[in-house]
């Protein structure tokens, strides 16, 4: 990844400043304690584990061990702020179908409403489609209708498999994305951002 990707500059949509970077190894202690601030019911719908407040070292190390082409994970960072971080995504790439990647969301419970998951949904888009990925699949519990109802505004397309909703976005092409508000916001994303990634 060219060196100015490591860290960009960008406004949220109530104009708060805010940058937005991959994360590595050196993140562990504030993925941490990212953790320790989501509420319990977060944790459960973004982690399926109700295992405290404390995250496993395991799951550190699989969030941040990127690997290259494979694996990616951004943060959304306000440094005026005492605890900088606002959200975070990753994907992985499927190993059996690699134009495939599951994708995951997380924002503070404190941040909602703001935009983040939108942004960092198009940050991981650009990423994983400039490395040939075409289709993100994303993962939610029935019950958390919060996140449903944003991968549906953002373009997901839906199923259910009798125990989890299962949504997918075609990386590959923008004009299937809904007439919503949010889609709008994702769209704009992509538009300013896509030359950061695609060239």
């Amino acid at each position: 990844m060219p060196p100015d990707h490591h860290r960009l500059a960008l406004q949220l949509r109530d104009g708060t400043p805010v940058s937005a970077r991959p994360l590595g190894p050196a993140d562990r202690e504030n993925l941490a304690t990212a953790y320790q601030l989501l509420s319990p019911d977060a944790r459960y719908q973004r982690f399926w584990t109700r295992t405290g407040e404390v995250i496993g070292d395991r799951m550190l190390d699989r969030l941040l061990t990127v690997d290259g082409d494979s694996h990616a994970i951004w943060a959304v960072i306000d440094n005026s702020r005492e605890y900088p971080g606002m959200g975070a995504a990753s994907y992985w790439r499927y190993p059996d179908d690699p134009t495939k990647a599951e994708f995951s969301c997380t924002v503070l419970d404190r941040d909602h409403g703001r935009g983040i998951g939108t942004l960092l949904l198009a940050l991981l888009w650009l990423d994983a489609y400039s490395k040939g990925i075409e289709e993100f699949v994303g993962y939610t519990m029935p019950e958390n209708q919060q996140v449903i109802g944003w991968m549906l505004a953002t373009g997901g397309q839906g199923e259910w498999d009798g125990y989890k909703a299962i949504f997918r976005w075609n990386l590959a092409d923008v004009s299937l994305l809904p007439l919503t508000p949010t889609a709008g916001e994702l769209a704009e994303r992509l538009a300013a951002l896509s030359s950061r990634f695609l060239g």
